[in-house]
C-alpha cells in the first residue's frame, strides 16, 4: 500500500493518495481551516477530491452510440447501474515524481468496450492557488468518445455561501440522470446571488457556467475556476460538504443532440482539462 504524499507552502498543505488519485485534503495555513472535506481514503471516493475520466458521472443505459456501433460500458463495484465517474477513481496511479509542493501521476488504463488510455494527473500549489490538471491520451487502434472533470468536495457549512452565473440546468430524474433542460432555476438551486442553500439533497448540472464559482466560508473566500461551460452541484441533507464539479461535458452527454463537449480521440490524440481553487 503507498503512503500518502503530503505535500505544502506557505499557504496550502494537501494529502495525495495514489489509491484513485484522490486528494485526501486541502488545508488553509493562513485560516487554519480545511478547504476540502478531509478523508482517510478508506473507500473510493473517501476524500477531499477526485478525477474524473475517461467519462464525467452517468450514461443512461451505460451505453451509448458511436459511429453506428454500440459501446457497452462496463460495470464496478462503486455502482450497480453505472460506469460512475469512469474508473480513473478507482484505479491505483503510479507517483512519477513529486517536490514538497507538487506531483505528477500517471494511470495507464485497457478496458473492453474500447477505453485504452494513459493519463497523466498533476496537482501542484503555488502560493494561495491550488491547480489540477488531467490529460488523457488515447492508445487505442479505434476512437473513442472522451470526457473529463474534477469532483472536489468543498466544506460547507451553515455559515458558507455559494455564487455563481448560469443560463439554466437539468434537474435530476430517474437513477440521477438529467431531465429536460430550463433556463428557470429554483430557488435552491440559483446561487446567481450568494447563499447558503437548502440543507437538502440537491443533484443538477449546470449550462452556460461562467466558469467560477464563489464560497465564502467565514473570513475565508475560495474562488474555483475552470474553463468548461458544465458544472454539476451535488449536496446531501445533514452534510458539511458541497460538490462543484467542473465537467468538460454535461451529464449523458452521449445521448444528447451532437454529443456537446465529448472528444472522439484517435490513436495518439490527446485531451486536457485543468482547474484552479483560490483561497483568499
Amino acid at each position: 500500500m503507498t503512503t500518502p504524499l503530503t505535500l505544502h507552502n506557505a499557504h496550502l498543505r494537501m494529502r495525495v493518495d495514489p489509491q484513485g488519485g484522490t486528494l485526501l485534503s486541502l488545508f488553509s495555513l493562513p485560516h487554519q481551516q480545511p478547504i476540502l472535506r478531509v478523508g482517510e481514503g478508506k473507500t473510493a471516493g473517501d476524500g477531499g477530491l477526485f478525477p474524473m475520466l475517461p467519462v464525467a458521472n452517468r450514461v443512461a443505459g451505460n451505453r451509448f452510440s458511436q459511429c453506428g456501433t454500440e459501446v457497452q460500458l462496463p460495470l464496478y463495484e462503486a455502482d450497480d447501474r453505472f460506469f460512475l465517474h469512469g474508473d480513473g477513481w478507482l484505479k491505483r496511479w503510479e507517483v512519477m515524481a513529486a517536490t514538497d509542493d507538487s506531483c505528477l501521476l500517471r494511470l495507464r488504463s485497457q478496458l473492453a468496450c474500447g477505453y485504452d488510455y494513459q493519463a497523466e494527473l498533476q496537482y501542484v500549489l503555488e502560493a494561495s492557488v491550488f491547480r489540477a490538471s488531467l490529460t488523457i491520451a488515447h492508445l487505442g487502434k479505434r476512437p473513442m468518445l472522451y470526457g473529463c472533470g474534477f469532483h472536489p468536495f468543498f466544506a460547507f457549512d451553515a455559515q458558507s455561501t455559494l455564487q455563481f452565473s448560469a443560463s439554466g440546468y437539468w434537474p435530476e430524474g430517474e437513477h440521477h440522470l438529467p431531465l429536460p433542460w430550463q433556463s428557470e432555476l429554483p430557488t435552491e438551486a440559483d446561487f446567481t446571488r450568494a447563499q447558503y442553500g437548502a440543507d437538502r439533497w440537491l443533484n443538477v448540472g449546470y449550462s452556460g457556467w461562467s466558469g467560477q464559482a464563489v464560497i465564502h466560508r467565514d473570513v475565508m473566500k475560495v474562488t474555483i475556476s475552470a474553463q468548461t461551460p458544465w458544472l454539476m452541484l451535488f449536496r446531501m441533507p445533514g452534510q458539511s460538504f458541497l460538490c462543484l464539479e467542473p465537467q468538460t461535458h454535461p451529464v449523458n452527454a452521449h445521448h444528447m443532440p451532437g454529443q456537446p463537449g465529448l472528444r472522439m480521440l484517435g490513436p495518439g490524440d490527446r485531451c486536457h482539462f485543468a482547474m484552479e481553487i483560490r483561497v483568499d
